[in-house]
């Protein structure tokens, strides 16, 4: 039956963060924004896994300052489609 099961390590949000080297609060904020790692829902924990933070932190991997590919994990900002939403303050 071990040969069946995957060994998979699951991170709560400080761990994970930790992990690819942020706060636990921009780790949230990424969550909330949608600019995040896959993360899952077991009862109220949100759980990450170790293949699911590299594969984000990876989406990032550059050879150059000029490369193309430079910020492609965007910051934890909310995200908006409505150019208006920001105006006014």
């Amino acid at each position: 039956m071990a040969d069946i099961i995957k060994d998979t390590r699951y991170l709560r949000t400080k761990e994970a963060a930790h992990y690819v080297g942020l706060s636990a609060r921009t780790l949230e904020k990424h969550r909330t924004y949608g600019t995040g790692p896959a993360y899952r829902k077991v009862g109220g924990r949100v759980l990450y896994t170790l293949e699911d933070l590299r594969a984000w932190a990876d989406r990032g991997a550059c050879a150059s300052t000029s490369d193309p590919n430079n910020g492609s994990v965007p910051p934890a900002v909310r995200r908006s489609d409505d150019p208006a939403q920001g105006r006014g303050r």
